[in-house]
């Protein structure tokens, strides 16, 4: 089990590749359904000039295109970052059965590091949250990230 968690989480890595090729946080997401990924974004809101291009809504709607419904019932989710509010809100209502997260965000996350907004009680509908998978290697590519936009601050 543990290995088809890596396997998909590499492939979200990859995606969060995609979006530092194109000068945007690397943050990728995939989405998974009977072992298959139905969906796949990176971070794109500068690229698209849209604050609600995140790689986890960008996975979601690549998703529910390919079901061809919003509703995203036995899908899992997988993201190199813990999910700010906004993607947690999308995640609840696609109604995803499990969120598999790489590493924390201290700054934004809610899940785990500012709240635990999955276990409100006003929320109609309960996710599954694991977190920590591959963490070294999506911290490790976001510390690199901006450590690169800090040095070229600097020049």
């Amino acid at each position: 089990m543990d290995n088809q968690h890596e396997f998909f989480m590499k492939q979200a890595l990859c995606e969060a590749e995609k979006a530092q090729a194109n000068n945007e946080v690397p943050i990728g997401a995939v989405v998974v359904r009977d072992n298959q990924v139905i969906g796949c974004g990176f971070n794109q809101v500068i690229m698209s000039c849209d604050p609600t291009a995140h790689a986890e809504v960008v996975a979601l709607r690549q998703a529910a295109e390919t079901v061809g419904n919003y509703r995203l019932v036995d899908c899992q989710l997988y993201v190199t970052l813990e999910p700010c509010m906004m993607c947690l809100g999308a995640m609840v209502h696609a109604r995803l059965s499990h969120v598999y997260y790489a590493t924390n965000e201290p700054k934004a996350g809610v899940v785990c590091s500012q709240a635990h907004l999955h276990e409100a009680s006003f929320l109609n509908h309960r996710l599954n949250i694991t977190g920590g998978i591959l963490a070294d290697k999506a911290s490790k590519l976001l510390r690199d990230f901006f450590r690169q936009r800090r040095l070229a601050k600097k020049q």
